[in-house]
């Protein structure tokens, strides 16, 4: 740990001595925390967060910093591996801002994790702006410090159902880490919208997220006679779903709730066994699909880190943005209850890369929630493409959010 510490410490350092003459003019500091998954089969999603969140920052300390009255702050990275675990991630939270002093935590790829610091963080002072874990519950407890930039799991997945019932489905077999609370959630929306269409869920079957060997499960499945498949789970999990199910003769549509890069999913599986596999998610970042500013954090991200980013890395810098504005419209960095509440008033950030939809005018709704508008992307020779959006009603969503104990 104080290895990975010392490391972002250093290359926050860095960060500002490339910013030239801008940081002596700056007199102060801002450390800002991330706790994630750094280690870990949830690293797939965590670690392209936090490094998010640190090129960020040296974008911002190199365009000047963040302006509060007449100081200027430069942005200090402190970060922590909360392990996707529930125990880790408190304990991260709790260092960051008792030890560190930290005020403003980003980061929080995974439900679980992120869940377990919910629970307390409306008693701090301090501001949790939550990434790709995408549980509903999360924005559903009225916590007024809290924000979150990827929509839930149940927005997405009835979405999904729509787009499968179109694609004329009516025997679809699930298999994923179902016990899973937001897994399960998509799974359950995606199953409403296709029994709408006269189609079904004609069976589900589990794996847990260190599963690599799914030819069990993939049998039984191939016995039912489904008419495609539909795979929610981590990315490597999944890649083996995929793959053995071409090893094993299955051949209807897959389909998927995974996001994951190129790289991440052939690490596991060919181009080919991949070929034609569908991920029906949040509209994330493709390269082939991006915006400009897509494309320039593609570039950016690539030639800082030698790595393509993950597709749902994106959550995390635009958080680092959306805080950036924040502060500068509340004017200060000490009255968390002024940033928090300036969250909730804020217009989408020009700098953002995913594509939100606003309510109301502003990123986030009342509940702290944001929304993008959802895609159907497709395994096309070597690469994910968009190839269509999905149905997305944030006003609608978030007003059925609302409506949550």
């Amino acid at each position: 740990m104080n290895t990975m510490l010392t490391k972002w410490t250093a290359g926050a350092a860095a960060a500002l001595v490339l910013t030239g003459g801008a940081v002596f003019a700056a007199d102060k500091t801002l450390d800002i925390g991330v706790s994630d998954a750094l280690t870990g089969g949830a690293a797939v999603y965590g670690l392209p967060q936090a490094n998010a969140v640190k090129m960020a920052a040296a974008e911002i300390n190199a365009a000047g910093g963040i302006a509060v009255g007449g100081d200027t702050y430069m942005l200090n990275v402190i970060a922590y591996d909360d392990k996707a675990n529930p125990t880790e991630a408190s304990n991260a939270v709790r260092k960051l801002i008792d030890r560190d002093g930290v005020k403003f935590i980003l980061g929080f790829c995974c439900s679980g994790a992120t869940g377990a610091v919910a629970s307390f963080i409306e008693n701090e002072d301090a501001v949790m702006l939550v990434g790709n874990a995408a549980e509903r519950s999360i924005t559903t407890r009225e916590i007024p410090n809290l924000v979150r930039t990827r929509p839930p799991a149940d927005y997405t997945g009835a979405a999904a159902g729509t787009f499968v019932a179109d694609k004329g489905h009516k025997r679809v077999a699930v298999l994923g880490a179902l016990d899973v609370g937001f897994y399960a959630s998509y799974v359950d929306a995606f199953e409403v919208e296709l029994n709408k269409a006269g189609g079904e869920i004609i069976s589900r079957e589990a794996f847990s997220l260190k599963d690599r060997d799914m030819s069990p499960q993939l049998t039984k499945i191939r016995e039912q006679q489904p008419d495609a498949i539909l795979v929610v789970g981590y990315v490597e999990p999944a890649a083996f779903v995929y793959r053995q199910a071409v090893e094993l003769g299955i051949d209807v549509p897959r389909y998927g709730f995974t996001s994951g890069s190129e790289e991440q999913f052939l690490r596991v599986a060919s181009s080919e066994q991949m070929e034609g596999v569908w991920d029906l998610r949040p509209t994330e970042l493709t390269l082939l699909s991006a915006s400009d500013n897509g494309i320039a954090y593609h570039k950016n991200y690539s030639d800082t880190y030698g790595i393509a980013p993950s597709p749902s890395s994106p959550y995390a810098y635009d958080q680092t943005y959306a805080l950036k504005d924040a502060i500068e419209a509340a004017g200060t960095v000490d009255d968390t209850q002024a940033v928090a509440a300036a969250l909730r008033e804020l217009a989408v950030p020009d700098e953002v890369v995913m594509q939100y939809l606003p309510v109301d005018g502003t990123m986030f709704d009342v509940n702290g929630q944001a929304y993008t508008s959802n895609g159907a992307f497709q395994w096309q020779s070597g690469n994910w493409v968009f190839v269509q959006d999905l149905p997305s009603d944030a006003a609608a969503y978030s007003a059925f959010l609302s409506t949550i104990d």
